[in-house]
C-alpha cells in the first residue's frame, strides 16, 4: 500500500457549533449531550464513509470480489484509521462499533436476505479491522469491546489486505493540491438532525477535497427522505443522507 494522506484531524466541537446555532435555526438540541452529538457525529461519519465507498466503486470502475456491502464497510474504518490523529479515531471507532451494535439490539429478527451482513457481524469486523490496524496500541480497545482472541489474531492481516486494496484504490485519487470533486448539492436542512448533518458533512467535503480529485463530480445531498437512511445513486454521482438519520442515532446513542 502506497496510499498516505497528510489530512490527519481531530473531530470539530460540531455539539457546540449547533447550539449557538439554536435560536437562529429554530430547533431545540438543549437536552441533547456532547456525548450524545459526539457518537451522532462518528456515525454520520462513518455511514458517509461507507456510502463514499459505494461512490468510489462506481466512479473508479472498482473490481469487487464478495458483497459491495462488506467492501464499502472496509473503506469506511480504513478512513477513519487513516485521516485521523489516534484520540480522534479511536473515538470515532467505538462510536461507528456501538452504532451497529446498537442496530443489532434494536432488530430482534436477522434479515440474513439482506444485502448488508447481520449488524452483529458488522459490530465485530468493524473492531477486528480497526484493532489490526495498530494492535500494539489498540490491544485495550479490543478487550473493552470483547473481541475474541480466535478473531484478534487475524486482525492484523484483514487490516493489511484492506489496506493493499483500498489502498491502491485511494492513491488514483490523491493529488497534490486535492480539487473541487465533491461538493455540496441540494441541501433541506430545517430540522435538527439535518443542521448537524449538513454541518459535519460539509466540514468533511472540504477536507476530503483537500487531497483527493475524482475523476468527475461527486453530489452529496441532505435531504428529508421520511427514513432514517443514506445510499448513492450511480445514475446521477450522488450520495443522499437523510436528514432522519441523525435523529435516529439520537435515540440510539448508548447512555453515557
Amino acid at each position: 500500500m502506497s496510499f498516505s494522506t497528510t489530512m490527519k484531524h481531530l473531530l470539530l466541537p460540531f455539539a457546540l457549533c449547533i447550539a449557538a446555532s439554536v435560536s437562529e435555526a429554530e430547533v431545540d438540541l438543549s437536552h441533547t449531550s456532547e456525548e450524545t452529538l459526539a457518537f451522532v457525529e462518528s456515525n454520520l461519519l462513518g455511514i458517509f464513509y461507507h456510502e463514499l465507498g459505494h461512490a468510489l466503486i462506481d466512479v473508479l470502475e472498482l473490481p469487487i470480489f464478495g458483497q459491495e456491502e462488506d467492501a464499502a464497510d472496509v473503506l469506511s474504518i480504513f478512513l477513519i484509521d487513516a485521516f485521523y490523529e489516534e484520540e480522534a479515531a479511536v473515538q470515532l471507532a467505538y462510536d461507528a462499533a456501538f452504532g451497529f451494535l446498537g442496530e443489532a439490539e434494536a432488530n430482534e429478527e436477522i434479515a440474513f436476505w439482506d444485502v448488508h451482513g447481520p449488524d452483529l457481524q458488522r459490530y465485530y469486523n468493524t473492531v477486528c479491522l480497526f484493532y489490526g490496524a495498530n494492535p500494539d496500541e489498540r490491544a485495550d480497545l479490543a478487550e473493552d469491546l470483547g473481541l475474541p482472541e480466535d478473531r484478534a489474531d487475524y486482525c492484523p492481516e484483514e487490516y493489511s489486505q484492506a489496506a493493499d486494496s483500498w489502498g491502491g484504490a485511494l492513491d488514483e485519487i490523491s493529488h497534490e493540491g486535492g480539487g473541487n470533486t465533491l461538493i455540496i448539492g441540494g441541501v433541506d436542512a430545517e430540522t435538527d438532525g439535518g443542521i448537524l448533518t449538513e454541518r459535519v458533512l460539509r466540514a468533511e467535503v472540504e477536507a476530503l477535497n483537500g487531497d483527493f480529485r475524482l475523476p468527475e463530480t461527486l453530489t452529496i445531498s441532505i435531504q428529508p427522505c421520511g427514513e432514517a437512511n443514506a445510499f448513492y445513486d450511480p445514475e446521477y454521482v450522488e450520495i443522499t443522507m437523510c436528514t432522519e438519520f441523525a435523529d435516529a442515532l439520537v435515540e440510539m446513542a448508548p447512555d453515557l
